[in-house]
């Protein structure tokens, strides 16, 4: 009897063992579950033009994938044909699900459309990049100092000009793309005062991502004697590429490098740290330092530069990338200070 009682009472002390092994894995499962639905989540609106601009589309969705690794987020994502209703309409659907920790709005033709969601919603958190919202606690605005950027490039151009002619091709004829224009005429006439320029804009409804209207205008401008052409017009740059090489003339990239693109004949790109902006603005959020205000990325925050022009160090020579240095130190210390305006 006491022998059967004996293993009786082993037996139920397995069972429970047993069962409580199964219910601490279960657990464990669950709260593993339960961490990834509690995940960060961000949801983001392209600008016109879409992924594959190689320019700041691509350095947004870079800046997410930084915070996907690193901080565990995820993220849903939405390219635009029309950056004013359709956009609005996902940054509208975006904060109605309550699911995102944070909305990022790209490019400053979505600013409408972006303060009209979040006075809606003003309790869902909005990032928007190259333009600026202020008097709203939930929205954080990511501004660049293009111009300061921008003057490395003009001056490069200069040095390298043999014609003393240069062109600009921008992309809509707004105030984020005329500091770079503005900033580029300025570099170029620090390093030659008597240098001619040359502005052109693309316009019309598809600015950022019509390279046929971009190469025709870089056609006319290289026509005019401009042997190096810089572009501010996100992926309509592929056109200016491609008149610049079909001309043997040279041209600067702009927001991501994009040298590769045609090696050779992209003297050097003015990165703008986009991703570097957006992976900041994640990280806040997730650190609960998220704050509605401006943020401005110059030179002396890193958060602009150009290239270390890995595929025209020869052509250009080590005495012009050393005054290059020094033009970007004189900038940081402000001995150089850059207009954003005329």
């Amino acid at each position: 009897m006491k022998k059967a009682l004996f293993i009786l009472t082993m037996m139920m002390l397995f069972l429970i063992s047993c069962g409580s092994k199964s219910t601490d894995g279960a657990g464990a499962a669950a709260a593993e579950n339960t961490a990834k639905d509690e995940s960060l989540k961000v949801g983001v609106v392209y600008s016109t033009g879409g992924l594959g601009d190689n320019s700041y589309n691509d350095a947004t969705k870079r800046g997410l994938e930084k915070a996907k690794a690193e901080l565990g987020i995820t993220y849903d994502e939405y390219e635009p044909k029309d950056p004013n209703t359709e956009a609005e309409n996902k940054l509208r659907e975006y904060a109605e699900s309550g699911d995102y920790a944070l909305i990022v709005a790209t490019g400053f033709t979505m600013k409408d459309a972006l303060v009209n969601v979040a006075t809606e919603f003003p309790e869902q958190k909005f990032v928007i990049i190259d333009e600026t919202i202020e008097g709203m606690p939930n929205v954080a605005s990511l501004t660049f100092k293009e111009h300061e950027g921008s003057f490395l490039a003009g001056a490069l151009a200069a040095m390298m000009t043999k014609s003393n002619v240069v062109g600009y091709v921008g992309g809509a004829e707004a105030p984020v793309i005329q500091k770079f224009e503005i900033g580029f005429e300025q570099g170029a006439k620090y390093v030659k005062p008597d240098i001619k320029f040359l502005p052109v804009y693309i316009g019309g409804t598809n600015a950022f991502n019509d390279p046929a209207s971009a190469k025709v205008k870089a056609g006319a401008l290289i026509d005019q004697g401009a042997d190096v052409i810089y572009h501010a017009s996100g992926a309509s740059g592929s056109g200016v590429f491609q008149a610049a090489k079909d001309k043997g003339i040279y041209a600067i990239g702009v927001d991501s490098n994009q040298d590769a693109l045609v090696k050779g004949t992209i003297l050097t790109s003015m990165i703008k740290k986009v991703d570097t902006a957006v992976f900041n603005s994640v990280k806040e959020v997730a650190d609960g330092k998220f704050e509605g205000k401006v943020y401005q990325y110059g030179l002396k925050e890193d958060g602009l530069g150009i290239t270390d022009c890995e595929f025209t160090k020869e052509i250009i020579g080590q005495e012009n990338l050393d005054k290059l240095d020094e033009i970007k130190g004189k900038i940081v210390a402000g001995e150089i200070v850059v207009s954003p305006t005329r």
